[in-house]
C-alpha cells in the first residue's frame, strides 16, 4: 500500500522571531512562567487567524450567495492539525512532560513534530506498518522518533496510548483525556469566522474523520451564541468518504449513537485516506453537533473530491487536498437540493495540496 495522505510541498517554516522564542522556551534555566509565555507568543505568531475568503467565482457557478472559504492551509504545516498540536505542546510544557506521543497517518504527526521541536519536547510518533506517507521525512527532519506498529490506525492509537500511560508520556492521541483541550483549540475556528463576519453563518460545512474538528467548530459557535455574541448557531454540514466513516453512516441511518463500521469494508485510496476509519474517536461529539444544529451529513466519492480540487484551483486559486473538499461538496449538494435563500455560508477547507 502506498498512500499519500499528506499535504505536499509543505515547508514547515516558522519565522525568525519564533525560532528566537523557541531557544528561550528550550532553556530550562529560565522560569517555567517565562518559557510558557514565549511559547504562547509562538502560537500567536504561527497558528490560526487563517484566511476567510469570499468565493465569488463559486457563487456565480453554483448560484449561491455569500459563500466563504475558511482556508486552514495557512497554518505552518499546511493543515488545521497545527491548532491542536500547539495547544497540546503548550499543555505538556505547563505540566512539565519531557516526551509527547501519538499515533498518526501523516498530517497530525508533522504538526506535533513541529510544535514539539519548537517547545523542546521529545516526540514519539507511531505509524501503522502498512501506511506509507510522504510526510515521514518531514517528521524526522523535525526531530521526531518514528516507530512502526502492526495493526490499523485505530489499533495503533490504542497501543500508543497504553505506552504513554506506562512511561508517563504526554498522550496527544484523539479520544483520550485531552479531548476537551483539542475541541477547545478547534473552537477557535468558529471564533475567527465570527470575528470576520460579525455573526454566525447560516450553514458551516467541514470534512469529518475522527470528528474532533467538527465538534470543536460547533462548540465554538454554541459558546458564542450562549454569550449573546451571535444571533444563531449555524446548521453544521458534515461530509466524508462514501460509507467509510462511522459519523456519517450513523447519522444517515438515524442512530442516536456513533456505531463502529466493520474494519474489512474500509478501503483506503490516496484521496479518501484522511477521512476514513472504522471507529471515530470523537464520533459521539460530532454526531451531537449535527443533530443539535439541525444539520446534515453527506457521503462524498473520490471522483467528486478529485474534481472539486481541480475546480477550486481553476476558479478560486486554492490548492486543496482532495479530502479537504468534502464539506464544501456537501454544502453545494445541499444547496442544489434546497435552493438556499440568500445568506452567508462557510466551508472549512482543512489542508493545502
Amino acid at each position: 500500500m502506498n498512500l499519500r495522505d499528506g499535504v505536499k510541498n509543505a515547508d514547515n517554516k516558522t519565522s525568525l522571531e519564533s525560532n528566537r522564542l523557541s531557544n528561550f522556551v528550550k532553556d530550562k534555566s529560565k522560569s517555567l512562567v517565562d518559557r510558557l509565555e514565549c511559547f504562547e507568543d509562538i502560537i500567536s505568531l504561527e497558528v490560526g487567524d487563517t484566511g476567510l475568503s469570499r468565493a465569488k467565482s463559486f457563487e456565480r457557478e453554483f448560484n449561491i450567495r455569500q459563500l466563504f472559504i475558511k482556508y486552514e492551509g495557512d497554518n505552518p504545516t499546511g493543515t488545521q492539525k497545527d491548532r491542536i498540536a500547539f495547544a497540546q505542546i503548550y499543555d505538556a510544557l505547563r505540566r512539565e512532560f519531557n516526551t509527547v506521543s501519538l499515533a498518526t497517518c501523516g498530517n497530525y504527526g508533522v504538526a506535533i513534530a513541529l510544535a514539539s521541536n519548537l517547545g523542546g519536547i521529545h516526540c514519539k510518533i507511531y505509524i501503522p506498518e502498512s501506511y506509507h506517507t510522504d510526510r515521514v521525512l518531514e517528521m524526522e527532519l523535525l526531530g521526531a522518533e518514528i516507530i512502526r506498529l502492526p495493526g490499523s490506525y485505530e489499533d495503533v492509537v490504542k497501543s500508543s496510548s497504553v505506552l504513554a500511560q506506562k512511561h508517563d508520556w504526554y498522550d496527544a492521541n484523539p479520544g483520550g483525556a485531552n479531548t476537551p483541550l483539542q475541541i477547545s483549540a478547534y473552537a477557535q475556528i468558529a471564533y475567527e469566522i465570527y470575528e470576520d463576519l460579525g455573526d454566525a453563518p447560516k450553514y458551516c460545512a467541514a470534512p469529518v474523520s475522527n470528528g474532533t474538528l467538527f465538534a470543536g467548530i460547533y462548540r465554538g459557535f454554541a459558546s458564542l451564541y450562549k454569550k449573546g455574541k451571535t444571533s444563531r448557531i449555524p446548521k453544521m454540514i458534515a461530509a466524508s468518504s462514501t460509507r467509510k466513516n462511522p459519523i456519517i453512516q450513523s447519522f444517515v441511518q438515524g442512530l442516536d449513537h456513533c456505531k463502529d463500521l466493520k474494519p474489512e469494508i474500509i478501503k483506503e485510496t490516496k484521496y479518501n485516506e484522511p477521512l476514513i476509519n472504522w471507529h471515530s474517536f470523537d464520533g459521539e461529539e460530532a454526531l451531537y453537533a449535527i443533530r443539535e444544529s439541525k444539520g446534515e451529513a453527506y457521503n462524498v466519492s473520490d471522483k467528486k473530491m478529485k474534481e472539486m480540487t481541480s475546480f477550486l484551483l481553476k476558479k478560486e486559486g486554492f490548492k486543496i487536498l482532495p479530502a479537504s473538499t468534502a464539506g464544501l461538496i456537501g454544502l453545494l449538494d445541499m444547496h442544489e437540493k434546497m435552493n438556499f435563500e440568500p445568506d452567508r455560508f462557510v466551508a472549512v477547507l482543512t489542508a493545502k495540496n
